[in-house]
């Protein structure tokens, strides 16, 4: 035999379903404002255009990391220095909102700032390590700074905790840097960051990458950096640009099964006797 709630009752179960639905729906509104704010702070915080510079090309793709509440902190950047060398630099910020996607602006910010202190690579990083704690924020970064020279082509690299970048050349030859690099910024001061030379042969590339592109659920790292040598192997020889280059290594990220933001920063060197802009030389 069923038994039936009276009215008052009944009303009042109403009310209170009406009144959690108002507040669920107020709580989601306000987590998709906050991730629409931590995008277009994220976007908002990326570089433009891509300095310009006879003979090499510089390409980039970005994808964020907007699933769900998940807003990352990666960023990629390049700026013509006061040397007249080209400063290019890719990383990735620890957490996936406002606040990595802020912090994120400080880091890029400071190496911008820094590099009119000193544009070698290893130095630059030491000092926005030693900037960065003293904000006093928990949060660290890994990062990538390269110092390009266009007229020797000659590439200085120094990583902090980051992934190592890709290299092949127009004769069929890839592979991974070997730089030696250093620990992440913003963990503990007074750090060093060893630099390792690369040079840009006729028709070379050089991709920077962050770790969204190479590691996830369905790929280790090893076998994502493999996929993007591959991919620039295959790039140098048949002279691809720059740009579809980045492309294919973006669309290459999706195989990986991440929910991170994924960069793509990739330098081309021209081919002046064909016009054709090819793969890069390594280390």
């Amino acid at each position: 035999m069923s038994r039936r709630l009276p009215v008052d009752d009944g009303d009042e179960l109403l009310a209170r379903l009406g009144t959690l639905t108002a507040q669920a729906r107020e709580r989601a509104e306000l987590q998709r404002s906050l991730v629409e704010l931590a995008v277009a702070l994220q976007r908002g915080m990326l570089p433009g255009d891509m300095p310009v510079t006879p003979r090499f090309h510089l390409a980039v793709q970005y994808s964020p990391a907007n699933h769900g509440l998940n807003v990352g902190g990666d960023w990629y950047d390049a700026f013509t220095m006061p040397d007249g060398r080209i400063g290019l630099s890719i990383g990735d910020v620890q957490g996936h909102n406002i606040e990595a996607a802020a912090f994120m602006g400080q880091v890029r910010v400071g190496l911008r700032a820094l590099a009119s202190v000193t544009s070698e690579p290893g130095e630059l990083l030491a000092l926005t390590n030693d900037l960065l704690l003293s904000l006093g924020t928990e949060l660290f970064a890994t990062c990538t700074f390269v110092r390009l020279d266009p007229v020797t082509g000659v590439l200085e690299s120094a990583r902090a905790g980051h992934i190592p970048s890709v290299w092949a050349t127009a004769d069929g030859r890839c592979g991974i840097a070997d730089d030696e690099g250093g620990p992440p910024l913003g963990i503990v001061a007074g750090q060093r960051y060893p630099v390792t030379e690369h040079r840009l042969t006729t028709g070379g590339v050089f991709v920077l990458v962050t770790d969204g592109v190479v590691e996830g659920p369905s790929m280790s790292v090893d076998e994502g950096l493999d996929q993007v040598m591959r991919l620039a192997g295959i790039a140098a020889v048949a002279g691809m640009e720059a740009s579809s280059l980045a492309a294919a290594v973006i669309k290459g990220a999706e195989r990986v099964g991440h929910e991170d933001d994924a960069a793509v920063l990739v330098v081309g060197h021209d081919d002046p006797s064909t016009g054709i802009q090819g793969a890069s030389g390594g280390a």
